[in-house]
């Protein structure tokens, strides 16, 4: 945890932590003493160094000191066919560091109906959290969930299409996948198996690019990381 995220604020001048997670956190592993400075963030506010002013049982008081700058986003929307339910928590929270600015989960043929089902979804935001304390960053991406492939698709990521690309990764074509692209666009990232060969040709039908990253084929999680850094070069 590199920074202490709390929900939006209305006062601007004291702040309860008060977060059990946190709290352990900050006295177990941090040895928190009154007068020290630490990273806290606001929900979807901002960030700032705090000082903390008092310490008990179960919370945390402390003072913002000065605002902070936040880590700029990448412009992308990451578009993941639904992974099992323990990629799913490791993939949101890797994402979100990353500084994923949309997500959306969608369905595909070789999702299986049951993940729809996970309390592992009821939980996005847990995770959500986890990964912006992890980067230092205070804003969410927004999260979509789409249960139909299809739909999707046509009526939205075409339009989608009209102003920036997506980039579709599947092993399974001649042309690789851009590098240091550098500028707003899509990335659908396919399910365990890949897409099958429907799904491709409505892609390609409603302007999609199909590309590989290499003859290996990567597990979702890995390919997310591997994607987004060769787009998106410093």
């Amino acid at each position: 945890m590199n920074l202490v995220l709390l929900p939006e604020q209305t006062d601007s001048t004291i702040w309860q932590i008060n977060d059990a997670r946190q709290v352990s956190h900050l006295k177990q592993h941090v040895d928190i003493k009154i007068g020290d400075q630490i990273k806290v963030g606001v929900l979807n506010q901002a960030r700032y160094l705090a000082e903390v002013v008092e310490i008990q049982s179960n919370q945390i008081i402390v003072t913002p000191v000065e605002q902070q700058a936040i880590p700029n986003k990448l412009p992308v929307t990451l578009i993941l066919a639904l992974p099992r339910p323990k990629v799913l928590r490791r993939l949101i929270m890797d994402s979100v560091t990353l500084g994923v600015e949309k997500i959306v989960l969608l369905h595909s043929y070789r999702v299986d109906k049951s993940y729809w089902q996970t309390p592992f979804l009821e939980q996005l935001d847990h995770y959500i959290q986890l990964g912006l304390e992890q980067a230092g960053d205070v804003i969410a991406p927004t999260i979509f969930l789409e249960k139909r492939f299809k739909p999707f698709v046509e009526d939205r990521l075409s339009v989608w299409n009209h102003s920036q690309p997506t980039f579709v990764a599947h092993p399974y074509t001649t042309d690789a996948m851009p590098i240091n692209f550098n500028q707003p666009c899509q990335l659908m990232i396919g399910p365990e198996g890949g897409f099958i060969p429907y799904e491709i040709a409505l892609l390609k039908e409603n302007g999609c690019h199909i590309h590989h990253v290499g003859n290996r084929i990567l597990r979702t999680e890995t390919a997310v990381s591997n994607i987004l850094g060769r787009l998106f070069c410093a």
